[in-house]
């Protein structure tokens, strides 16, 4: 192009020196349009770079030029672009989980574990207080609870956490014997490794709480299991004698004492049944004698008529006659003829 300009000159052939044809003129872009887009591609990049979004469940911690400056709370937020100001949302409204000794590839009704690894392996086998091995699986559930301390305070605070939570519950199995790891220690366990953890993290300033710390298995090594496992049912065998037999005495013991309180007060019912009875009787003869010191004569009669009236139904069929009777008509048995004709 032997001219200068936009969309001016024809093309040249440098051998010949002769024009071989002629650009069209293109219109110049006005200037107002050229300021438009750079004021828009700048705006753009400001958007891209100064605005951030913090999710509900976290805090956006700000730093300028790497050194910490605040921390923001959930929604939208502006920063100092162009990478003056950086920001790291740290989740500390989730529960995170740390596993060791294993992991889980998939969790479900039915999880997945990956295979073991020199790593998981190293983490799960453990010496315990008696000098016998167990193999101890456990999981730690925790929160961040200060953003700051947990991005700053420690370099790869994962790790470090990671290797607190080993030490921790290596020191407390160390402190028990292989049975209480293994059978009826584990709750006491739990709750002292979680105590342990949380002090490691407050002195190292950390910035995590912990939740919950779980063992997920605790068994003893593969070549011993089997022999583990006999005790185990041998003792569990024996828990479950004592129970019955404990059973057996609770359903025996009260039933032999409320057989024997029920003896007791009948025979003090009886008692004083025969006692009331004979002071009854002694105060009826008492009031008959009375009366019969005031009229012998009446109350010998009254008594005999009384006998009588007593005596006479329980003799049934009989009939009484003065021994001076003479002539004396028989009586015709309705009563045994009904019986007899009656079918």
């Amino acid at each position: 192009m032997s001219e200068s300009g936009w969309g001016r000159g024809p093309i040249i052939d440098i051998s010949s020196g002769k024009p071989v044809f002629r650009m069209p003129d293109l219109p110049r872009p006005p200037g107002g349009v050229v300021r438009v887009v750079v004021a828009g591609l700048a705006l753009l990049l400001l958007l891209l770079t100064g605005y951030y979004q913090v999710e509900p469940d976290q805090v956006g911690v700000v730093q300028r030029l790497g050194a910490f400056v605040r921390t923001t709370e959930p929604g939208p937020h502006f920063k100092i672009p162009f990478g003056f100001e950086t920001v790291t949302k740290v989740p500390v409204q989730r529960q995170l989980k740390t596993e060791f000794g294993f992991r889980t590839l998939r969790a479900g009704t039915r999880s997945e574990f990956a295979p073991d690894t020199p790593e998981t392996v190293g983490e799960k086998v453990m010496l315990t207080g008696d000098l016998n091995v167990a193999v101890v699986e456990w999981i730690v559930q925790y929160r961040i609870k200060d953003p700051r301390q947990y991005l700053f305070h420690v370099r790869n605070p994962e790790g470090t956490f990671r290797h607190m939570s080993e030490a921790a519950m290596r020191q407390v199995v160390g402190d028990h014997s292989v049975d209480e790891v293994i059978t009826i220690g584990r709750e006491s366990m739990e709750q002292q490794a979680k105590v342990e953890l949380q002090r490691l993290c407050d002195l190292y300033g950390i910035g995590i709480e912990i939740q919950q710390l779980k063992l997920q298995d605790v068994n003893p090594p593969d070549p011993v299991k089997p022999a583990f496992n006999e005790v185990n049912q041998a003792i569990q065998e024996k828990e479950r004698a004592i129970n019955d037999a404990w059973a057996d005495y609770n359903k025996a013991v009260p039933r032999a004492k409320g057989e024997a309180e029920q003896a007791v007060r009948s025979a003090e019912g009886y008692a004083l049944e025969r006692v009331n009875n004979a002071e009854g009787d002694a105060s009826r003869f008492e009031a008959l004698y009375e009366e019969y010191r005031k009229a012998p004569a009446v109350t010998r009669k009254r008594i005999y008529l009384e006998t009588l009236a007593q005596v006479l139904p329980k003799l049934q069929r009989k009939v009484v006659v003065d021994e001076n009777a003479r002539g004396v008509l028989p009586l015709l048995s309705l009563d045994k003829a009904a019986k007899e004709v009656k079918p």
